[in-house]
């Protein structure tokens, strides 16, 4: 039985998700956790075992052989890894909702480059963070790449990596006007080298390097016109492989990031609580019975079943969208990122708490909370859900303003 499933309270009030897809793997991410951790790698027959899951294909439109799962259904996936390993977590959810971005925005004429990456399940990366510039010059029907990507979540793992460039001359000089593209690189090119800069806090074996082209080919038809500005604006017009991906990746990825919270926060929950009931307080009182103990675990409790709620109607609200057939508004979209935040600041608050409950002498005892601590961290940290752009874009807009590029 996994482990989890032994922490009757917590599951039972906050429970995880049925009939799982990565069900099979989750003892085999739970048990090389720590040592990710440590080691800042995933253990490589996990990443495997992973590759051959249909993990891989679980956001991919059953158009491109895809399992089109529920958007609900891939939250509730992450969730359950989240709560295990959270780096493993990480470096799947930018997978899953990479891919969303890449299909949109290559659309239906890269149908069979899609297709191929779907059947041999493979990983894609997009590295295209804070300080990444690429450009690209067009020699003859191929482009050549030269430039740095940052923030490669899962890059280590990753066949390919979504590029961003902008084209330039031979002189490298940019043309006029800006023409900005986009396309998917093999990791595997000679000209293509991932550099293991990453070395935060959290999420240790995430592999969110930096990316470095020296001069990589790539066809000038697998090019196209990139729309990252407006990109929410584009998809609600422009030809699409399946109606799923007239969502926005964004929007998406903070529904998912909040997903991740709640397992891992459910978790660490479920751990201080089972610890709690053996411990002994100064002068040998049972940590049960103090009154302080009781009300920060239970608002812990509720602040992780609210945030569960949220993100299960914002998941549920895009799931209706897609089968209705009914392309996203701006407020809808607005509202994924709003719901998002929110369910992350909940989810802060009750870490918190957990905290307090632990102590100095619970953390000195060890345990999985420090490091569950720091994972978390990193996402209210993510630009996609940091809550001073996403706040700050949901004001303006019922301010009626008009909304920031991103």
């Amino acid at each position: 039985m996994d482990e989890w499933a032994t922490i009757d309270p917590v599951s039972r009030l906050i429970p995880g998700g049925r009939a799982l897809t990565v069900t099979p793997l989750l003892t085999m991410i739970a048990e090389q956790a720590a040592t990710a951790d440590r080691t800042r790698q995933i253990d490589p027959e996990l990443i495997a075992a992973l590759k051959a899951s249909d993990m891989m294909r679980l956001s991919a439109s059953s158009e491109i052989g895809g399992i089109a799962a529920s958007v609900l259904q891939i939250g509730r996936e992450l969730e359950a890894v989240a709560a295990r390993c959270t780096s493993t977590a990480w470096t799947m959810w930018n997978h899953l909702a990479v891919f969303h971005l890449f299909v949109g925005t290559l659309g239906p004429e890269q149908s069979h480059l899609l297709s191929g990456i779907v059947e041999r399940r493979e990983w894609v990366c997009f590295p295209a963070g804070a300080g990444s510039g690429v450009t690209g010059v067009i020699d003859g029907d191929h482009v050549r790449l030269t430039g740095r990507g940052s923030f490669s979540s899962g890059g280590r793992y990753a066949d390919w990596a979504g590029v961003v460039f902008a084209v330039c001359d031979e002189h490298g000089v940019r043309v006029e006007p800006l023409d900005i593209r986009f396309t998917v690189v093999a990791l595997d090119d000679p000209n293509v080298q991932i550099d293991p800069t990453w070395d935060g806090s959290a999420v240790r074996a995430s592999a969110t390097d930096d990316v470095h082209y020296d001069d990589a080919r790539v066809p000038v038809q697998r090019c196209v016109p990139w729309f990252g500005a407006n990109r929410a604006e584009t998809l609600r017009e422009v030809p699409v492989i399946s109606p799923r991906y007239r969502e926005d990746w964004v929007g998406l990825s903070d529904i998912w990031l909040g997903w991740m919270g709640v397992g891992l926060v459910r978790a660490a929950l479920g751990e201080a609580a089972a610890s709690i009931r053996g411990r002994r307080s100064i002068m040998g009182k049972p940590m049960v019975t103090r009154p302080t103990i009781q009300v920060n675990l239970g608002h812990a409790a509720a602040l992780v079943a609210a945030a569960a709620a949220t993100m299960e109607t914002a998941c549920n609200e895009v799931d209706r969208r897609i089968e209705a057939l009914q392309a996203p508004t701006e407020a809808d979209y607005l509202r994924q990122m709003a719901l998002g935040t929110s369910a992350l600041n909940q989810l802060g608050e009750a870490m918190s708490l957990l905290l307090r409950c632990q102590g100095g002498n619970g953390l000195r005892e060890g345990g999985s909370f420090e490091r569950r601590w720091r994972d978390f961290q990193a996402m209210p940290l993510h630009i996609n859900a940091h809550q001073d752009r996403t706040h700050h874009q949901l004001g303006r807009y019922v301010l009626g303003e008009e909304l920031e590029p991103f």
